[in-house]
């Protein structure tokens, strides 16, 4: 299968939600597989359609409410019953009930602490650089515009056939998208390729 070197992959422009939620309907009944798309809004059905699987975000929760509320249970225990015992009022010194509330304290905490680190960890963020910050018309993205981008790790992916298949698939624009740094560079009118060989002098 051919590789073409540093391309991050093939960029669809679409100017509707229903056109980009087709294309990748289509992408994904074709085969392909490394794959994602950008809306400024969210398009119901689109996660399915690029076959976002299941996240592993509710175990890392999970796991952190426990972690939570061993801890906190644990903290007491130790002070209550190892470091410090105290008599009081004849109750026993691991009196369980007056634990409830900092145990219950704890697992939130922890739980909250795991959902937000977890969701960064599994998101790849903080992500300063994109190589799709490399095509100019890509800012439309959190604005007004659609894309569909097909990935060249993708075991699928050929450069031609890709882009064969994009271009049938009726876009507004179709780029190129490195994967190092270029000099931003704007497309003429009416320019429907983005393409890095032309700034390979440029390419970080």
């Amino acid at each position: 299968m051919r590789r073409e070197p540093r391309v991050y992959g093939l960029l669809a422009e679409f100017s509707q939600p229903e056109q980009l939620l087709a294309a990748a309907e289509a992408a994904h009944d074709a085969g392909y597989r490394r794959m994602d798309a950008y809306s400024p809004f969210p398009v119901h059905g689109l996660s399915e359609a690029i076959g976002m699987r299941k996240t592993r975000l509710p175990l890392i929760v999970l796991a952190g409410g426990i972690l939570g509320a061993l801890a906190g249970f644990g903290m007491q225990y130790w002070y209550e019953v190892i470091h410090y015992p105290m008599n009081v009022g004849g109750r026993p010194h691991n009196s369980w009930p007056s634990f409830i509330v900092i145990t219950f304290e704890t697992t939130i905490l922890f739980a909250a602490l795991s959902c937000v680190l977890g969701m960064l960890a599994l998101n790849g963020l903080p992500q300063p650089y994109h190589p799709l910050f490399n095509v100019p018309s890509f800012e439309l993205a959190s604005r007004s515009h659609f894309f569909l981008c097909l990935e060249a790790r993708d075991p699928k992916f050929d450069m031609e056939d890709t882009r064969v298949f994009l271009e049938g698939l009726r876009p507004m624009a179709l780029y190129v998208v490195p994967t190092g740094r270029v000099k931003p560079v704007r497309p003429g009118r009416g320019a429907r390729a983005y393409d890095p060989a032309a700034e390979a002098g440029t390419t970080g």
